[in-house]
């Protein structure tokens, strides 16, 4: 059966018989299964810098407080999370892939799950 490429762009490819990505290769044949993974920012320091932002301001020094709160609230809402692409085999999960965009994983596990019906 002919190699057939399901999707590909940049290093990431997936044909019937391989997924390729960052320089890793890996079989179609022992994949046994693929799903997203969505890593959540750590935004736990956000909120400390706003917070010290707003006791900065109630204690009379107003400018550094508005840019510390600022920050603070840069931190919160401008780091986007980090998606993953896992994929199960036989000898576990692995995080085959990581972008920020969600878009670009589900078209590469669109291509996996498509892949894996036709792969020879």
């Amino acid at each position: 059966m002919e190699e057939r490429t399901f999707f590909e762009q940049g290093d990431v490819k997936v044909t019937n018989a391989r997924f390729i990505s960052n320089g890793q290769t890996y079989a179609m044949r022992n994949v046994t299964s693929v799903k997203p993974f969505e890593q959540k920012p750590p935004r736990a320091m956000g909120v400390i810098i706003a917070l010290i932002g707003l006791g900065v301001m109630a204690s009379g020094n107003f400018m550094f407080g508005v840019m510390a709160l600022a920050a603070g609230l840069a931190v919160l809402f401008l780091i986007k999370p980090i998606y993953h692409v896992l994929l199960a085999t036989s000898s576990g999960e692995t995080r085959a892939l990581k972008t920020k965009d969600r878009n670009y994983v589900n078209q590469v596990i669109q291509a996996i799950n498509d892949a894996m019906v036709h792969r020879a």
